[in-house]
């Protein structure tokens, strides 16, 4: 099985991140949204649906049945959530005998779990555990450890300059086995040449460090640059386990992190997302969403179990789009764990050449800060715009990876959907849509 990971969109695909993008979705808050959701123009069959409900449903449909047109297939469906400062609302567009999707539904969103990653490093710069502006190799504070293991299978090129902050804003230069082909694996990436020999693998940190190690690859030098790595954040998650585990004094995982502090029933505002680890923890609950991917070969595959172990703080998350619109909605308004000036931060990196890009965190215009994903066949986005007070979740769980090189062509028009989604269901509720 190929992983088809396809997190670093904005160098995979020519089209600009800064003008296509993602979003919404909208569900009705009088009584909730209870009915199932299915066929073209279903969003919620209650006799009471507002002008602007039923505008935003149809300016959905339109975008997927456009992109059918495009691909001479049928696409699932295409989902967006969006909540006003007085509203909810919710639209599925689902071909006919599709599966409904719900604001409950389950699917895997990828890298958006970037934005949580993130959100942990700061939460625990907040708490005084750890120094974001640090290198990698200096020690936690409180300890005798570094940051990262102080071991020759950690020595990467660049160790002792690469700093926290970097690595939080794709600036490190750290070379990405998830993505990039690596030498002497059949010019695949490391991760894909992996699984599609054995699903069941289960991958490690020093594992995926090795080949980076061996043919002393990276991008550029640390802070000279910027080049998206999904391994770069691998390596977040295992510092936020070894200052967990300093801290705690037992040993601790990422995802016992963000159950503990970020997302579990102590934290502020405890919501169901997990982010498995293990190899084997490869099925999502109930109600869940299976993604479709047409392969190049013109083989359609459904995906639903995936082996999640080389994703590790990187795109291993998975929840439901209200999960997610609660998180963002509370984490950028400074309602949820972060304090509003940690937040400013989370969103700001002070960068002239890329201003755009912060901490875990992306700015996306008419659309707000957040971020977004891609894996094995889910396609999502997460954002709060703080000027609207807008805040929107967007899912398409289909990929075409059937014309241009790799798929380049038609991923990217499904990517582009995604986005365009989004800002039809703005323009749909009166707010600013594509610029």
């Amino acid at each position: 099985m190929n992983s088809f990971s396809f997190t670093r969109l904005s160098k995979r695909f020519s089209f600009s991140l800064a003008t296509s993008f993602t979003g919404i979705v909208r569900c009705l808050v009088t009584g909730g949204l209870t009915g199932l959701l299915s066929g073209c123009s279903f969003t919620n069959l209650d006799d009471h649906r507002d002008l602007a409900t039923l505008k935003m449903q149809e300016a959905v449909d339109k975008v997927r049945t456009d992109l059918e047109k495009e691909l001479q297939k049928e696409v699932p469906s295409l989902n967006v959530l969006i909540q006003t400062p007085t509203q909810t609302y919710f639209a599925s567009s689902a071909a006919a005998g599709q599966q409904p999707v719900t604001p409950n539904t389950i699917y895997r969103f990828a890298s958006v779990t970037k934005n949580f990653t993130a959100t942990a490093v700061m939460k625990m710069f907040q708490d005084g555990w750890l120094d974001y502006k640090a290198y990698i190799n200096d020690l936690i504070p409180g300890t005798d450890q570094p940051y990262v293991p102080a071991t020759p299978d950690w020595n990467i090129p660049n160790k002792s300059v690469i700093t926290i902050e970097q690595l939080l804003q794709h600036s490190a230069g750290v070379f990405d086995v998830d993505n990039d082909p690596v030498p002497g694996f059949n010019g695949e990436s490391y991760v894909n040449y992996v699984l599609s020999r054995d699903s069941t693998h289960q991958f490690t940190t020093e594992e995926m460090l090795k080949p980076i190690i061996d043919n002393q690859l990276y991008y550029f030098t640390p802070g000279t640059g910027h080049h998206y790595s999904n391994t770069g954040y691998v390596i977040l998650s295992r510092i936020i386990e070894r200052v967990y585990s300093a801290r705690s004094g037992s040993a601790k995982t990422f995802a016992d992190y963000l159950y503990d502090h970020i997302t579990g029933p102590s934290s502020r505002v405890p919501l169901a997302i997990s982010f498995p680890y293990r190899a084997d923890d490869v099925q999502l609950p109930q109600p869940n969403v299976a993604s479709l991917l047409w392969r190049p070969s013109g083989l359609l595959e459904r995906f639903g179990q995936v082996n999640m172990s080389a994703h590790v703080g990187e795109g291993n998350g998975y929840s439901s789009m209200a999960s997610l619109n609660t998180f963002v909605r509370t984490l950028m308004r400074g309602e949820n764990i972060l304090q509003p000036q940690t937040v400013t931060l989370l969103q700001t990196d002070g960068s002239v050449a890329r201003p755009t890009y912060a901490l875990g965190t992306s700015l996306y215009a008419n659309l707000g800060y957040g971020h977004n994903g891609a894996i094995a066949g889910y396609l999502t986005l997460m954002v709060y715009d703080p000027t609207t007070e807008v805040s929107l979740v967007a899912m398409l769980p289909f990929w075409d990876l059937t014309q241009g090189p790799n798929g380049d062509i038609s991923f990217g028009k499904c990517f582009n959907a995604m986005y365009d989604a989004a800002y039809a269901a703005r323009t749909a509720l009166g707010y600013p849509g594509k610029p």
